[in-house]
C-alpha cells in the first residue's frame, strides 16, 4: 500500500461540483493498493498515517502526529500512484490491485481509520474527483508498507 501525504490546512474532494469530503487542518492521504496487499498491511498504513510526525511541537520541529494533534484525516484512492513509469512515455498499471482488490484495502482502511480516529472524511472510489488542497509548509511525503 501507498499513501502519499500532504500536511493541509484545508482540503476537499469534489465529483461533479459536489463536494463529497472536506477537511480543516490535517492530512490528506492518497492511497494505492498494490496486488497482495491484506489486512497486516492495512493496518500497518493507518499506524503511519496516524503516527507519522509531521506536526510542529513547541520548538516548530516535525515532533507531532496525527494523532496527537487531533487533525483531520482525508482519505482519497488514487490507483495511479501504483503505476510502474520506469520506461516509455506512458504509465503502466500493472503494480496497481484491481479494482475489487484496490476497494476492498480502501474501504477496510477506511473502516480501521473511522474506528480510531474522531475525524475522517473521504473522497469516492473510481469516481472521477476534483482534489482541492492548502498545502501546509509545503509538506509532502511518499509512506509505503512493506
Amino acid at each position: 500500500m501507498i499513501a502519499l501525504i500532504q500536511r493541509v490546512l484545508s482540503a476537499r474532494v469534489d465529483v461533479e461540483n459536489t463536494t463529497v469530503g472536506a477537511i480543516g487542518p490535517g492530512l490528506l492521504a492518497l492511497v494505492a493498493v498494490q496486488p497482495g496487499d491484506d489486512e497486516p498491511r492495512t493496518k500497518r498504513m493507518l499506524e503511519r498515517l496516524l503516527g507519522y510526525r509531521v506536526f510542529a511541537d513547541e520548538q516548530g520541529r516535525m515532533n507531532r502526529s496525527l494523532a496527537d494533534t487531533g487533525g483531520e484525516l482525508l482519505l482519497v484512492s488514487q490507483f495511479t500512484l501504483a503505476a510502474d513509469t520506469r520506461s516509455g512515455m506512458r504509465p503502466s498499471f500493472t503494480s496497481a490491485a484491481t479494482p475489487e482488490e484496490g476497494r476492498r484495502w480502501f474501504e477496510r482502511l477506511v473502516e480501521l481509520a473511522r474506528a480510531a480516529h474522531p475525524r475522517v472524511e473521504i473522497g469516492r472510489f473510481g469516481a472521477h474527483m476534483e482534489v482541492h488542497l492548502v498545502n501546509d509548509g509545503p509538506v509532502t511525503f511518499w509512506l509505503e508498507t512493506p
